[in-house]
């Protein structure tokens, strides 16, 4: 499962398939928001949309955007807290989540950490075999995550699970 973070629309996406095999579109959506609620509500209900979805599929793992910093300090924070709201729900259920970079998402998906939306889009499609770009940006990025931690999130886990063992051994 692929979680974009935001607080107007949170884009869910999973995806079945592993390196050398055919990826398989499960499903894909987003958890919507208005910004007239209060910010609150507006958590509640996206922490409560996330339950649902990963309820509903039962994923395996869990990628889930990392926050970069923007311009727009608001929209930062939005974007960590439901960012939080992800890891939360993939910890309360034991399931193991990895955060992956914009840049990072854009190059496995499409060969360069500088493709644009409709570069990011149109790959997903054409890696799912679907017919159209996923709508809104955020379902189609959402799926770019699963499709970047499917063939990139074993070799990531291992790296952070060695940099982790290194400052353990340091650490005595």
């Amino acid at each position: 499962m692929g979680i974009d973070p935001g607080l107007t629309r949170c884009g869910v996406g999973v995806v079945e398939g592993g390196i050398g095999r055919a990826l398989t579109l499960v499903e894909v959506g987003v958890v919507k928001t208005t910004p007239e609620l209060p910010i609150e509500d507006r958590l509640l209900l996206i922490s409560r949309g996330i339950d649902t979805w990963i309820d509903a599929t039962a994923p395996d793992a869990i990628a889930v955007e990392r926050v970069f910093s923007q311009a727009n300090v608001k929209t930062v924070m939005g974007t960590a807290q439901v960012s939080g709201l992800a890891l939360v729900a993939a910890a309360a259920r034991g399931i193991p989540v990895t955060m992956h970079t914009p840049s990072e998402v854009k190059a496995a998906v499409t060969g360069s950490g500088r493709a644009d939306k409709a570069q990011v889009g149109a790959m997903v499609a054409r890696l799912l075999r679907l017919d159209a770009v996923p709508k809104p940006a955020d379902a189609a990025d959402a799926l770019a995550l699963a499709i970047c931690h499917i063939w990139r999130g074993p070799a990531t886990n291992r790296i952070q699970a060695a940099v982790a063992a290194q400052a353990a051994g340091g650490a005595r």
